[in-house]
């Protein structure tokens, strides 16, 4: 069965793009993108994936995203069997390719639930014209979605805002972690965080968590998309000397980091689904996260980290309550956990829903 996939864009590696690519991989599939890096597939460990590139992108935010929505909707690929459209603009394609299932990461959040939030911190003059794209792009938004003749979802959260905002129902297939490939080499004397450099990961909080423990070390992996909102962001953050901002690596020196750092630290707001506690959780690592979101569907507080409300008292102060002991006896128990979203299980609920 010839199959292509839909995917927004090839820029950085994130947890969606590591999910396209396991996808495109054992399928055997094309997959379909644009703003390519090429050399991000093999960063990535998948440098044998077919990516074919609808081209760059218009740079900043609105016009990226509407340029990708409109590349999206007036691509055109056919003879293939199925389609799996994954991302916030690439199912723009579904219209003109059937069948088709959409895998939703979520509800582009910016129109919907964020909405409010991100055009706060815009300047005042810039609020109306934010407002306006955003109700404009947001009934485009509904309208592609009518088109999907199946959608996917990555966690129960965002289940529940596909309900909410798109008025349909979903299945849940929670993504992909290769958790064999992942290893405990001890406790090292750093935490690690593994995000993209965005504001909803909450950066800052990670920052000011740090700065209250002097003693301890962070090491922060991951990238964003040129162009876009992040850049200022990220220029605004101010890390102290015991964090290290490392951007993106392999993946071979990502699964490393895991293998040795103390623990993993996940700030994110209301979290899609979040991979990178799975992936800590496969190297025996405890995770301390914030109570929200897709967080509660895959760390079993107490057993294999901890949730904690988003102030930095709550995280130094757990930071500071664990020992190495503690730190170890979470190992097996993170490891087991971890299993229940292997990359196996993944693929056949994907089989099985695309009917392969």
């Amino acid at each position: 069965m010839r199959l292509a996939i839909f995917h927004d864009y090839m820029e950085t590696i994130g947890g969606a793009e590591r999910l396209v690519l396991t996808l495109a991989r054992h399928f055997d599939a094309d997959l379909i993108t644009t703003s390519y890096d090429p050399e991000l597939p093999a960063r990535a460990g998948f440098g044998d994936v077919n990516v074919i590139s609808l081209g760059t992108l218009h740079p900043g935010p609105p016009f990226k995203q509407i340029d990708a929505s409109w590349k999206f909707s007036r691509a055109r690929f056919p003879g293939y069997a199925k389609y799996i459209l994954s991302g916030n603009w690439a199912h723009y394609s579904a219209r003109r390719h059937h069948p088709n299932l959409y895998y939703c990461h979520t509800p582009t959040r910016m129109f919907y639930d964020q909405r409010d939030a991100v055009q706060a911190r815009l300047p005042l003059g810039r609020r109306l014209f934010a407002s306006t794209w955003t109700t404009v792009h947001g009934t485009w938004d509904r309208r592609a979605v009518r088109s999907c003749d199946r959608i996917v979802v990555n966690s129960e959260n965002v289940k529940a805002r596909v309900r909410r905002y798109y008025h349909r129902e979903a299945d849940v297939i929670h993504p992909p972690v290769e958790s064999s490939r992942f290893r405990f080499d001890g406790l090292g004397d750093a935490w690690l965080s593994v995000n993209r450099l965005y504001p909803e990961k909450r950066i800052e909080l990670q920052l000011e968590i740090f700065r209250r423990l002097p003693r301890e070390r962070l090491t922060i992996v991951g990238g964003f998309s040129k162009g876009d909102r992040a850049e200022r962001y990220v220029a605004s953050l101010n890390p102290t000397e015991n964090v290290t901002m490392a951007g993106e690596m392999p993946e071979a020196t990502l699964r490393d980091l895991y293998a040795r750092c103390r623990g993993v630290i996940s700030t994110a707001v209301d979290e899609d689904f979040g991979m990178t506690p799975v992936e800590a959780m496969a190297s025996g690592k405890c995770v301390l996260a914030t109570d929200e979101g897709g967080h509660r569907e895959t760390i079993v507080d107490g057993k294999t980290g901890f949730l904690l409300p988003p102030t930095a008292d709550a995280f130094a102060s757990r930071i500071a309550s664990l020992d190495d002991a503690g730190l170890q006896s979470m190992r097996d128990a993170c490891i087991d956990r971890a299993r229940q979203f292997d990359v196996a299980i993944f693929l056949a609920k994907m089989e099985t829903a695309l009917g392969t």
